[in-house]
């Protein structure tokens, strides 16, 4: 059964089939635009569906036509925002074709670095996340499975860097993955939605040399 939304009182309608068309299109995507925006500004909690309507220039009626909750409109949003941070990863990228390698430590840093201003810049939106994923098991699924990809993709790099030899063989890499994904992140929320004072290249170059650290990797 679909609840009520808090902020109407009205109850929320299943999405119609014409809301395909190209200003159908036009109106969802500044009602996303708009919602970002409201759950920037009030966090999910407080985030109501009139006000986004009003930050949208539309009328409440045509939330519904698009979107038939408040939890339906923050995935939508959630889903851009996901592919904005996904190209942060690390990697064990080699240089050119004479063998040479790229400076590894480089790489570990530039990777650090890109998800953390990504994460600076979508500060509020992670820490409207964090209230949504503490009370719908939705968002605690959408959460997992966005952490998911960067441990993916991180324990590939570290198991290609064992197998050339530069980073400790002992180490599972998906559990050392997840130990560092975990050490990023919680620090990125601290430290860009929490608010806590910490010089940007500094936690750029301290994360970096204990992502470097862990795995035992050379510096060149």
């Amino acid at each position: 059964m679909l609840s009520p939304d808090p902020g109407t009182g009205q109850p929320a309608q299943p999405q119609p089939a014409g809301t395909r068309t190209r200003r159908g299109m036009r109106t969802r995507d500044a009602l996303v635009a708009a919602a970002r925006r409201i759950f920037e500004r009030d966090g999910y909690l407080d985030a109501r569906i009139v006000d986004i309507a009003a930050e949208a220039k539309v009328a409440t009626g045509s939330f519904y036509t698009h979107f038939s909750s408040k939890e339906d409109v923050f995935a939508a949003v959630l889903e851009r925002l996901q592919d904005e941070m996904l190209h942060a990863g690390v990697s064990d990228d080699r240089g050119d074709g004479d063998g040479e390698r790229k400076d590894l430590w480089r790489g570990v840093e530039d990777a650090n670095r890109a998800y953390l201003e990504s994460y600076r810049r979508n500060a509020g939106l992670m820490a409207a996340m964090e209230q949504a994923a503490a009370v719908d098991p939705q968002f605690v699924r959408l959460r997992l499975e966005r952490s998911r990809v960067f441990i993916d993709r991180s324990a590939a790099a570290i198991a290609r860097l064992q197998q050339s030899g530069l980073a400790d063989p002992e180490l599972d890499p998906e559990v050392t993955a997840r130990a560092l994904s975990a050490m990023v992140s919680r620090l990125a929320y601290a430290t860009f939605a929490l608010g806590e004072s910490v010089p940007f290249d500094a936690l750029v170059e301290t994360v970096t040399r204990l992502w470097t650290n862990a795995l035992r990797m050379p510096r060149n």
